[in-house]
Formats: C-alpha cells, sequence, structure tokens
C-alpha cells in the first residue's frame, strides 16, 4: 500500500508524527509476521519541498506535482487552534495548490483522509460534500457554518464515507492510521495498536466540554447558562425560551447551527456531561445520579451513556477526570 502524508506547512507537530510513525511500525511488523501482509510505503510529499510545522522544525519533504497516485493521502492537522487562525491558513496558496493535488489524486482513485484540523483542507476543496464527516469537536460550528453542504457528525471520532475518511481531535491521528492499515490487513493493525497501545475508539463525545462550544451565539450561551441550573427538571422548549428571552423557533434555529442538535439533544449531552463527571468524581449510586440529572430512573440514563459514549457506567467509573 502506498501511501502519501501530505504534509502542509505550519503541520501540527503529534499529528504528522502520529502518522508516520504508525505507518512504519505497521510496516516492519507486517514483514516480519508472516501474514502474508503486503508492506506500507509511506511518503512524506508536500506542494512544493520542505515544510516548517508548527513547532518550527524543518521537514523535508517530496514536491508532489510529478508523484504517481498513491493508494491513500492523508493530510494531518494544521496547527491552528481557532477559527480565525484556520481561516487564515486556509486562504494561503499552498492549500489551493494541495486540494488541487487531492482533487487529482481522488479523481484516479486514491481514498483521501484526513484528522483534525486536516479535515478543513479536504471540505474546502469540496471533497467531503453530501459525505457525513467529522472534524474537531472544539471548531464543530465554524465547520458548519462554512461548509453547509457537508453533513457534520462532530459526536464520532472517525468517520468512513466509501474513499473519504475523516477523523477528530489531535490524537485521533492515530485511529485514522489504525483505520487505514486495517483495510489492508486487520491482522497488523491489532498488532500495531498493541505495540502503540492505542484503545480503538469510535466517539470523542465523553471529552467534549459542551459549554466551550456555545460562546460563539449569545442565545445558545444563554440557554446554556439556564440548562446547566435546570437541569433535575424536566425539559420544556417553551420555558427555555422564554427564560432566556428568545422565541422557540430562534432557540432551535441557533442550537442547530452552532451546536447541531435540537434543544433538548442539547440538554441530553449536558445531562450526560454531568452524569459521567458525577460517575467519576463521586460514590453515588446510579439511581441518585440520575435523578440529579434529570431522569425519573437510572434505566433512561444507562441507555444514553451508552448510546452517546459507547461505555457502560462501570466503564465510565474506571476512567479518571
Amino acid at each position: 500500500m502506498l501511501i502519501y502524508v501530505l504534509t502542509l506547512d505550519g503541520v501540527f507537530d503529534t499529528g504528522l508524527a502520529a502518522l508516520q510513525d504508525s505507518f512504519a511500525i505497521a510496516d516492519q511488523l507486517g514483514r516480519t509476521s508472516g501474514c502474508g501482509f503486503g508492506g506500507i510505503t509511506s511518503l512524506r510529499v508536500s506542494v512544493g519541498g520542505s515544510v516548517r510545522t508548527a513547532q518550527g522544525l524543518k521537514v523535508p519533504a517530496l514536491s508532489a506535482s510529478d508523484l504517481e497516485t498513491p493508494d491513500v493521502v492523508a493530510v494531518p492537522a494544521l496547527g491552528a487552534k481557532t477559527p480565525a487562525a484556520l481561516s487564515q491558513i486556509l486562504q494561503r496558496r499552498d492549500i489551493e495548490r494541495a486540494g488541487q493535488l487531492l482533487r487529482r489524486w481522488h479523481a484516479n482513485g486514491a481514498t483521501i483522509a484526513a484528522a483534525c484540523t486536516g479535515t478543513f483542507v479536504l471540505a474546502e476543496v469540496g471533497l467531503l460534500d453530501g459525505k457525513v464527516s467529522t472534524t474537531s469537536w472544539w471548531l464543530g460550528s465554524f465547520f458548519r457554518s462554512r461548509y453547509p453542504k457537508v453533513e457534520l457528525d462532530d459526536r464520532r471520532l472517525l468517520v468512513g464515507a466509501g474513499d473519504v475518511v475523516t477523523a477528530g481531535a489531535a490524537l485521533a491521528h492515530f485511529d485514522l492510521a489504525l483505520w487505514l492499515i486495517r483495510r489492508s490487513s486487520p491482522a497488523i493493525a491489532s498488532l500495531t495498536a498493541r505495540y502503540l497501545i492505542a484503545e480503538p475508539n469510535f466517539s470523542h463525545s465523553i471529552y467534549v466540554i459542551p459549554d466551550h462550544l456555545t460562546y460563539s451565539d449569545p442565545v445558545v450561551e444563554r440557554f446554556e447558562r439556564w440548562a446547566r441550573t435546570n437541569l433535575s427538571n424536566g425539559f420544556s422548549l417553551q420555558l427555555a425560551a422564554r427564560e432566556i428571552g428568545a422565541s422557540p423557533r430562534t432557540l432551535a434555529r441557533k442550537t442547530k447551527m452552532v451546536l447541531g442538535k435540537s434543544p433538548l439533544a442539547y440538554v441530553q449531552s449536558l445531562r450526560v456531561e454531568c452524569a459521567v463527571h458525577l460517575l467519576q468524581t463521586t460514590k453515588y449510586p446510579i439511581e441518585d445520579i440520575a435523578t440529579k440529572v434529570g431522569y425519573a430512573d437510572s434505566i433512561t440514563l444507562r441507555a444514553l451513556l451508552r448510546r452517546e459514549l459507547g461505555r457502560s457506567v462501570r466503564e465510565i467509573r474506571k476512567l479518571t477526570t
């Protein structure tokens, strides 16, 4: 399997290293495993030679303009932490040239993959239009507003949509690499994961800080504050809207635009967040925690934790905060 790691100026150092190391380990393990693994050739490429990482390291790379179409192109994250910084990066000439390469390789049959802020590069050139995708959770509202043609599901850590694959936040680079390796050999992917001590993940909801997302809109911010103080009560859209000085329609529209979910779904997310915190930091029985976060019984809360996080109460109790 031939993989190009498309490296852009300002690349996130950890993301680049995670992809390269994972592919190299899989290749080395595969060649000595006796499982008939065809191997991985991973090449670091760019739109024009050497690049500098976000931490200022100079990284040599092959110029990609005349290279053959690979099996896979992986785009690691860019070292931008805010929408403003990312907007500036996306206006650069090398991003446009990278987009031309990605479209050409994709048209010739390559699988295109990206993680974290690298997903914006794919969305910028239309490769995610009409597809279900994910991205870094704290940039979800910015992604939705910039790319309305993409069906964003930023609760998921990794989304495979045919020949395009996207992964969430920083350490999801490992999940992305293992997913790509698994396509060639599930056995080598499992062996690589054990060497990396990398537990497969499918959701990063448990790590999301919901109120971090609300500050881009004052209506949603007021709703978030009101919801947190009323978690133990039953939810009413009309009451919530009246309490924060907005119409039910406006509130529903704003939460959908900023958070990608309805007001009720957002309240459920807050209840999950609070329940997880209590499970990890107290010895309250699950029945008491269910009451504190607004559920009449623990069955509903257990089902919600399993659906949203893919974890049982016992598994969550074992996690550290």
